[in-house]
């Protein structure tokens, strides 16, 4: 007789993974994530390549042209701050905003950079680029697990970015992200892993879940039509997701109401914000917006013109969305890339790396808006006041959604490690 045990070894390959895969990862899952009673979540803009500063959050007007650049601040909301012209809408929602301006670190290589902002920790190098720490989006997946039960926890769109570091490392697989896998802005959009074989019932699969759940014993031919041969389902998740309501529903981004989604613009950032807010009310607990390329070397007005005006309309929509529906206290957004661009425009009319001074974007979660924190130096070179890190910058995510700062895990030599080290949550934000 197969016993639960003798299941765990076999692997089956039934709905695209092993059943030993399915049902390590499920008990894993179980086991590991305590229910929370936090009602908090978190929705990330991650600026792949590094957003300019002095472009948009931290302007210089005073400084000669070949630093401040083509635009011009524009005053908001919030006494005695002013931002881009680019942003117009965020300028009027910025009394929920706040900006730290003095975030820093000692790297200016992309790899090593998108590391240390989305672990807290440098790690990889150019010779060496895995991943060698979880991203936050698992942690929080690890420390919280998602606000209701048939959500995944943490969800990346369209999928995660290019350099590999938002995923869970020595946390286990369980805690990755559930990768979109599609643009929600596309006319068809719809989530390949939650999408059923043609002509495979929902009806059909639940019985198999239950035929899997009930029986002691396995045919290694239970499947050898086929036809669940390419189902590609989310980890521990697989089923429930397939087949679960809440889930698929959630996703359903063409059941909004067409003058919402005008709000938040018919491009991807927009409808990726939209989706975040669809996912996170539903009982996600973490989603991140990867919001393309923003490495602007050379001819950064073209690129700015491109990409500012989509994600300050997905921003600000969000915000305005959260707040309409009594959610904005507890979604946490957050706006970061792994570095911020040189003050001085080079030769090519654009902006090189530059990690010894940039800026972040808080709003929402409770936190206090209408500030701003910290400050660079006259040109935008260094910091000026107010130095905050990385793992600053986590700590104040975890704190934020009720995750005790004094949890340590165990790294991949099973060495207890804390999730913020040296880092001190930002206390002009609480």
């Amino acid at each position: 007789m197969l016993t639960r045990r003798h299941i765990l070894q076999i692997g089956t390959p039934i709905l695209g993974l092993g059943v030993a895969d399915f049902l390590r990862m499920q008990a894993a899952a179980n086991d590991e994530v305590q229910p929370s009673s936090s009602k908090k979540s978190l929705i990330v803009f991650w600026t792949n390549g590094g957003m300019s500063q002095q472009d948009t959050y931290d302007m210089k007007p005073e400084a000669p042209s070949e630093y401040r650049g083509m635009y011009r601040p524009i005053a908001t909301t919030a006494s005695g701050i002013s931002i881009t012209e680019r942003f117009p809408r965020q300028a009027k929602v910025m009394q929920h905003i706040s900006l730290v301006r003095s975030v820093h670190h000692e790297n200016g290589i992309h790899a090593p950079s998108a590391h240390w902002m989305q672990t807290g920790r440098f790690g990889p190098t150019l010779a060496r680029i895995a991943p060698q720490h979880p991203s936050f989006g698992s942690v929080i997946s690890k420390a919280l697990g998602p606000r209701s039960p048939q959500m995944p926890a943490y969800v990346t769109v369209p999928k995660s970015e290019a350099f590999g570091y938002q995923g869970a490392v020595y946390l286990g697989n369980s805690f990755n992200p559930f990768e979109v896998g599609a643009d929600p802005n596309a006319k068809n959009f719809s989530v390949p892993n939650l999408s059923l074989p043609e002509g495979l019932k929902v009806r059909s699969v639940e019985n198999r879940r239950h035929l899997l759940k009930k029986f002691d014993t396995l045919r290694r031919d239970i499947d050898s039509s086929g036809t669940l041969e390419g189902l590609d389902a989310f980890k521990a998740q697989a089923l429930e997701m397939v087949t679960g309501e809440r889930v698929r529903h959630a996703f359903e981004i063409g059941t909004e109401d067409p003058k919402l989604r005008d709000m938040y613009g018919h491009h991807a950032y927009g409808q990726g914000a939209l989706l975040a807010r669809r996912l996170v009310e539903a009982g996600t607990r973490c989603v991140t917006v990867n919001t393309g390329y923003w490495d602007h070397h050379d001819n950064i007005e073209k690129g700015l013109e491109e990409q500012l005006a989509p994600l300050d309309q997905a921003i600000a929509s969000l915000i305005t969305d959260l707040s309409e529906r009594g959610m904005l206290d507890d979604v946490l957004i957050f706006c970061a890339g792994e570095f911020g661009r040189t003050p001085l425009i080079n030769g090519h009319a654009g902006r090189d790396h530059w990690s010894n001074c940039f800026t972040v974007m808080f709003a929402g979660g409770g936190m206090k808006g209408g500030q701003v924190i910290g400050a660079s130096e006259k040109y935008g070179g260094g910091v000026l006041e107010r130095a905050v890190t990385p793992l600053d910058l986590l700590a104040t995510i975890y704190q934020t959604l009720g995750i005790p700062l004094s949890t340590h895990y165990d790294d991949s030599s099973g060495r207890p490690t804390s999730i913020v080290d040296t880092g001190k949550p930002i206390r002009e934000l609480a």
